[in-house]
Formats: C-alpha cells, structure tokens, sequence
C-alpha cells in the first residue's frame, strides 16, 4: 500500500506540476484577477506549482505515518520556521519580490518531503520502503481511491459552494464583505480542532477495525466526540465573550467590526453540532465507509445551505445577518441526519 501511494504520488505530482504551470494565466482570468497584480500572481504560482511535488510527497508520507500511529515526526518536520527564515532571506536580503516567497515556500516543502521519505526508507517494516521495489498495485490503489476519493470531491465542492454564499455577501457593500473576511478568520481558527480530530479519528477507528476491536472503535469514536465538543464550547465561549477585541486583531473600521461580531454571537454556539459532523465522517471513513458522509456533507453543506439562501432571499427577506446564518443551517441538518445515519447504520447493528 505505501509502495502504491508513493508510486502515485510521485508520477501525479509531476502532472499536477505541468498542467498548473501551464494554465495558471486561465486560472487567474477565470477567477477576475485585476490586471495590476496579473503579471506577479503568474510568477508566484507557475514557481509554487512547479514544487507541488514536494507538498504531496509530505502529505502523503505524513498520512503513512500517522496510520501506523506516528504522530508526533510529521509535525516536526513541517518547516514552518524553515519557510519564515528562508522569506526573509529572499524577500530583505536578496530583493526577491513575490518570486522570493515562492521560492522559500517550495524549498522548505521539499524538505519536509526529504525528511519524510528518509524515515518511511530507513523505518522499521511496518512502514518500510525502498525505490527500486516502488510499483503500482492497482487493486490498492483502487482500495485507496475509493476510500479518499469521496473525501476529496466533499471538499472541492464545498469549497466551491462558498464562493456562491460569498456573492450573496457582497450584495450588501464593503463593510459586510470585510466583516464577513474576519469572522471566517475566526472561523477557521475554531475549524482546526474538529478537522484534526477528525483525521485522529479515522486512524483511530481504521486501526481497530482492522485489529478487529470494535467495542474500541464505538468507544473510541463517542469520546472523539465528547473531546471535540469540549474544546469547540471552549472556545466558542471566549470568542463569544470576546467578539469585538477579537475582530480587532484584523480590522479597525466601526462598520465592520459590528458586523463581524454580529455574526459571530449569532452562528458561534452552532459550532458545537458541527464539532460533531467531522469527527464523526472521520470515524465512518476509517470503518471504510467513505460514500455516506461525502453524500451527507454535500447535500447539507452545499444542498440545503444552497436552498435555504435562494427561498429566503428569493421570497422571504435579504438581511446579511440572516445570510450568514446559512452555515448553521446547514451544520444542523448535516448533525441529525449523520448522527441518525451512525446509529442506524452502525451502532444498532453492533457490526
């Protein structure tokens, strides 16, 4: 299987490389990039694609390691202070402009993606490889595809289902649009516990199924739950508390500040079912079932979230406030029909 992965990766990452070097001047003018940061956004991306090898040969080995339970190694290798370092050489002492930062960013990928790939050759047999023994199962890689796939597809979709709810928020001007910027900051910030425990828990939960202990997979999936839950309400609370000074860390204008705040005080505690909505598609994707939660996601996050904005601007009333509440629209419905979904299907057959 590593052999498989890595085989993949290293031939894919080469593609990826090639086509987006050759269509980043498509990409740009597709997404209405201003002519006056044309030319530097060319070359700052054809040099970034031109090292995406790098980033998918760590993330690739990181996932390997983290499979057989290796957690703490990838995180030392990332080379955030490495990537800091190296832009400012290019930036302050070279006079490297945009390029510099490129450059900085796919060199310290690169070294990432060494250090990885030197521990999965030199490691024990649980994750050992070597280059002339690389080769391509493809009934593995078929297993893997259909196992990450649907990930894969979850998050492009859903990610381009935002830029539909953003056009609904740039109906109402310039504040709003900034407002709105700093609360997905914010956002982002409360997001990054429940995506990492989701990724703890596939593992989790793929380990034990295959050992066949699956009292542990039940158990240890409703405590990823309760854990994540925890920390979200945490944190939910002091950003409630703290709304305003914490918008302020981004922005100084009145306008949006408000705004921003608004948002946050009325989507904030929302949050906590969403806590549960990623562990838990991690938890499913780890028994294998990897169809159901893109399926679920999809149809809560970019179906309802879709519909809910359409009928209520369409026939109802076009408030920012009320827009905004599009995102926990959908993370409830997602959380009844997942949880309903896990019981059903899982725990009530005790497979």
């Amino acid at each position: 299987a590593v052999e498989t992965t890595m085989f993949f990766t290293f031939f894919f990452g080469i593609f990826a490389s090639v086509v987006g070097f050759i269509l980043v001047p498509q990409m740009l003018k597709f997404m209405k990039t201003p002519e006056d940061v044309m030319e530097q956004a060319i070359i700052y991306l054809r040099i970034y694609f031109s090292g995406m090898s790098g980033l998918m040969v760590y993330n690739m080995g990181s996932g390997v390691l983290r499979a057989v339970g290796d957690t703490k190694r990838p995180l030392y290798f990332l080379t955030c202070v490495v990537t800091a370092v190296l832009v400012l050489l290019f930036l302050i002492v070279l006079d490297l402009g945009v390029a510099g930062v490129a450059i900085a960013t796919i060199i310290a990928q690169f070294i990432s993606a060494v250090l990885v790939l030197r521990l999965l050759i030199k490691a024990n047999d649980i994750y050992y490889f070597s280059f002339k023994d690389l080769r391509c199962e493809w009934s593995i890689l078929k297993d893997v595809f259909l196992i990450g796939l649907p990930s894969g597809i979850q998050s492009v979709l859903t990610a381009f289902s935002n830029v539909f709810v953003q056009a609904y928020i740039n109906f109402f001007g310039s504040a709003a649009i900034a407002g709105w910027s700093c609360y997905n900051k914010l956002h982002t910030f409360i997001m990054l516990p429940m995506q990492s425990m989701s990724h703890a828990a596939a593992t989790f939960v793929g380990q034990n199924v295959g050992a066949k202990k699956i009292d542990r997979v039940n158990r240890g999936t409703i405590e990823t739950l309760l854990i994540t839950m925890s920390i979200t309400a945490f944190i939910a609370t002091i950003l409630y508390i703290f709304a305003e000074p914490a918008t302020r860390l981004f922005i100084k204008d009145t306008d949006v500040i408000e705004f921003s705040a608004l948002l946050i005080s009325t989507n904030i505690f929302f949050l906590i079912l969403n806590s549960v909505n990623h562990p838990l598609a991690g938890a499913l994707r780890g028994r294998g079932d990897s169809t159901a939660p893109m399926i679920i996601m999809l149809s809560t996050f970019v179906g309802v979230r879709q519909l809910y904005l359409y009928v209520l601007t369409t026939y109802f009333v076009n408030e920012p406030q009320l827009v905004g509440f599009s995102y926990p629209v959908g993370w409830t419905v997602c959380f009844v029909v997942e949880v309903t979904y896990l019981y059903f299907r899982w725990l009530r057959k005790k497979q």
